[in-house]
C-alpha cells in the first residue's frame, strides 16, 4: 500500500523542529517560556534569575508547549501544537553552547551569551533540557500521544530544510499557478490555495478554507525530486 504521510514520530520530530516554545508548566503553573528544540527534538529554555525554573527541583514536573506556525501571506496560522511533558534537567556545561544555538535559532536573546559566560553563577541565566517522559500533539487534524521512545527514536523528515524553502517560495509567488494546479486535480474551482505542508511522500495544500493532501506516486528521496514532485501538481493546469 502507498504510502501518504510520513510516519507520524517522523511528522511531530519534524513539526517540533520548526517550533518554539511557547509557555511553561511547572506543578500545574503556567508561565511564558524562551526557548526550541535541540538536535534529538528536546526542548531548550533559557530560564532567568527569579523565574520558575531558576531555582530547579529536581523532582519538578514540567510540561513545555510548542507551537509551529504557518505564515501565509500577512498572517501567521497555528500549524501544530506540542505538549512535551518530563522533568527538567542543567544542560551539562560542555553541552551548553550547543543548547544555546538551539534556543537562539527561535528566541534571540542576550540572555543566551550570559548564560554561557557565566554558566553555573547563582544569579546567571540557566540553560535547561526536558527530559522527555510523552508528547501530546494537535497538528488541526490528528491528536494524540507519542511516549519517549517513539518520539526520541524518529529523525524529522531529511528533506524537511529543502521543503520549508520551497514551500516558501511556491506561496510567495506561484499562488495562482498552484490554485489552478489543485482545480484540475480536484475538479473543482478553487479560488485561493497555499502549500501548508511539503515533505517527500506528498503536499497538504491549503485550498480555501480546507486541507486537501495529494500524495507522490513515488517518494521522493533528494531534493531535486521533492522540488520536480511539486511542479507536476503545478503543472497540472
Amino acid at each position: 500500500m502507498q504510502q501518504v504521510a510520513p510516519p507520524l514520530p517522523e511528522r511531530i520530530r519534524t513539526i517540533a523542529a520548526t517550533a518554539s516554545a511557547a509557555q511553561l508548566s511547572v506543578d500545574g503553573l503556567s508561565t511564558p517560556a524562551r526557548g526550541g528544540v535541540d538536535g534529538r527534538g528536546r526542548p531548550v529554555l533559557l530560564v532567568r534569575p527569579g523565574e520558575q525554573l531558576h531555582g530547579l527541583r529536581a523532582d519538578a514536573v514540567v510540561s513545555v508547549n510548542l507551537t509551529a506556525m504557518r505564515e501565509l501571506g500577512d498572517t501567521e496560522h497555528p500549524r501544530a501544537l506540542l505538549e512535551v511533558q518530563g522533568w527538567a534537567l542543567a544542560v551539562p556545561a560542555d553541552e551548553a553552547r550547543e543548547a544555546a544555538v538551539a534556543v537562539a535559532a527561535r528566541t534571540a536573546d542576550e540572555g543566551l551569551f550570559d548564560a554561557l559566560e557565566r554558566y553555573g553563577a547563582p544569579d546567571a541565566p540557566r540553560l535547561l533540557r526536558l527530559d522527555v517522559g510523552q508528547v501530546v500533539y494537535l497538528t488541526g487534524q490528528e491528536s494524540g500521544v507519542l511516549d519517549a521512545d517513539d518520539y526520541l527514536e524518529a529523525s524529522p523528515d531529511p528533506l524537511a530544510e529543502t521543503a520549508e524553502r520551497v514551500l516558501a517560495h511556491v506561496n510567495g509567488t506561484h499562488r495562482a499557478q498552484l490554485a489552478l494546479g489543485v482545480t484540475r486535480q480536484l475538479g473543482v474551482p478553487v479560488d485561493e490555495a497555499w502549500v501548508w505542508e511539503l515533505d517527500r511522500y506528498g503536499v497538504t495544500v491549503r485550498a480555501d478554507d480546507s486541507l486537501i493532501r495529494f500524495p507522490w506516486q513515488v517518494r521522493a528521496e533528494t531534493d531535486t525530486c521533492l522540488e520536480t514532485a511539486l511542479r507536476t501538481l503545478l503543472c497540472a493546469c
